[in-house]
Formats: C-alpha cells, sequence, structure tokens
C-alpha cells in the first residue's frame, strides 16, 4: 500500500502544473475543486511529501503562485485573534472535546471561517491552493463544510483538499470511519 501511495503522491506534481489543470478546463463547468486521500495512517507521509511538492513548485514551477494552508493552524491563528484559544483550551481540559465543539461551533461557523482563511492567505489571488491538516482541525472544522463555503470564495480556482481517509466521489469518510453525509461536487485528484 506504501508503495501505492507513494506513486500516487509522485503523480501530484505533473497533474497539478498541467495547464488544464490550472485552467480548470474540461471539468464541464464544474468547480476544480480536487480532493487527494490517503489512508490517516499514512499522515506522516504525505505532510513530507507536501512540503517537498512545495519546494518543487517552488523552484521549478515558480510562475505558478501557490500557497499551501494548514487548515488546523489557521483554526488556532483564527481563535487566537479572537481571543478564544486560552479559553479553549481550559473548555477542552476541564469539560472535554464535545464541549469545546459546542463552545465553537459559533465562533468556527465556516460563514465566518472560510473567509478568514481566504484572506489571511491570500488564496484568491493564487493560481493553486494546496489544503492540509482537515484530520487535526477535526471535529472543529469539516472538509466538506468548508468546501462548500470556499467555493463562493474562490470560483473555479484549483483547489486540492489532502484528505486523511477515503472518497468515493460522492462522499468525504475522515479516517475512513466518520462518514459524511454530504454530496460533494469535487473530484479524485489522483485515483
Amino acid at each position: 500500500m506504501t508503495t501505492t501511495l507513494q506513486n500516487r503522491l509522485n503523480a501530484i506534481l505533473p497533474r497539478v502544473t498541467e495547464p488544464e489543470f490550472l485552467q480548470t478546463k474540461g471539468l464541464g463547468n464544474e468547480i476544480g475543486f480536487w480532493i487527494f486521500d490517503y489512508p490517516a495512517e499514512s499522515e506522516m507521509m504525505v505532510r513530507s511529501h507536501l512540503k517537498l511538492l512545495a519546494a518543487a513548485l517552488e523552484s521549478k514551477h515558480s510562475t505558478i503562485a501557490v500557497t499551501h494552508i494548514n487548515l488546523f493552524t489557521k483554526v488556532c491563528e483564527y481563535l487566537q485573534e479572537r481571543n478564544f484559544l486560552d479559553k479553549s483550551f481550559k473548555i477542552q481540559k476541564v469539560k472535554g472535546n464535545d464541549a469545546l465543539t459546542k463552545a465553537l461551533a459559533g465562533p468556527l461557523d465556516m460563514q465566518r471561517l472560510a473567509p478568514y482563511i481566504v484572506e489571511t492567505s491570500q488564496a484568491a489571488d493564487q493560481d493553486l491552493i494546496l489544503l492540509s491538516g482537515v484530520g487535526s482541525a477535526w471535529p472543529l472544522l469539516r472538509g466538506h463544510d468548508l468546501l462548500n463555503n470556499l467555493h463562493a470564495l474562490l470560483g473555479h480556482k484549483p483547489v486540492v483538499l489532502f484528505f486523511p481517509g477515503s472518497y468515493d466521489g460522492q462522499a468525504l469518510s475522515l479516517f475512513g470511519r466518520v462518514p459524511s453525509n454530504n454530496y460533494y461536487r469535487a473530484f479524485k485528484l489522483i485515483p
């Protein structure tokens, strides 16, 4: 399985640098959102590859404006800016994860968080947006929720979500265990 995943990882750079991919051509007027799903136990391998991918894009494809957004980091930055981060730690420690998720449901509403992510990463000005860290940010952030809200903000810009779980072309299953009942119009980046 590692060899297969490594082959899929190696196929990312040629795929995301294709002019048709960057211009979202051939999608039948669909949005240019892509999912790269992988087994959750391969998280460290994917993180390592993302660093190599970013370096290769910067050195060999410097004409492509790319941003890599770690969603967990963005959630923490967002909470810190609103003076919720320390309070969140206290709630989690005293009352647990469920209480924290409930307490942050309003502040982390995607209609607030998605614009923050786009603005602070200048995503609208990029040619390619890479998203990671969705597993680390769960359950505070849901991948399908974020993608649905990013669509209105980014339109046809190519967005790739690195997803620790599975995507069958219709539904996401985080960690291969947390099913989503929501259909999402994204494409598998590398089958």
